[in-house]
């Protein structure tokens, strides 16, 4: 693979129970297991940051869909919701739902978009086969 970016940051503390910092600092914040899984959800998660990373990327693959395709989704937005459970062999696995809105944009046409941009985005092309992820276009 030729390397574009390597973002890097370290975790320090207790897991998920810590502190996590990028080396630029842009990232900078503490951790907590969420309240929902027995801990204080006094911090952000792992879950949260995945949710908001894949967000923006598939987002930026979808617009780079659109661009190439001549169609406009000025007003469009993506929501991302990871879940965490258990594996019946011991372990937990992750799964992801995502939501593209495209206000204006016709529903096939949508589609289509979020279609491809699933195709492209180096998150989907990450978790592809590795765990559940399921896209959905929402009405307006």
């Amino acid at each position: 693979m030729k390397v574009l970016y390597t973002a890097e940051a370290l975790a320090t503390g207790e897991g998920r129970n810590g502190h996590v910092r990028s080396t630029d600092g842009r990232v900078d914040l503490d951790v907590a297991v969420p309240k929902e899984m027995g801990g204080s959800g006094d911090g952000s998660n792992p879950e949260q940051l995945f949710a908001a990373g894949y967000a923006a990327c598939f987002h930026s693959a979808l617009l780079g869909v659109a661009r190439q395709r001549k169609v406009s989704v000025a007003d469009s937005a993506i929501g991302a919701s990871v879940s965490i459970g258990p594996l019946d062999a011991g372990g937990y696995t992750l799964a992801v739902h995502l939501e593209a809105s495209l206000p204006g944009v016709e529903r096939a046409v949508a589609q289509e978009l979020v279609e491809a941009a699933h195709q492209v985005c180096p998150y989907s092309n990450a978790t592809r086969g590795n765990i559940d992820v399921t896209v959905a276009v929402v009405e307006e």
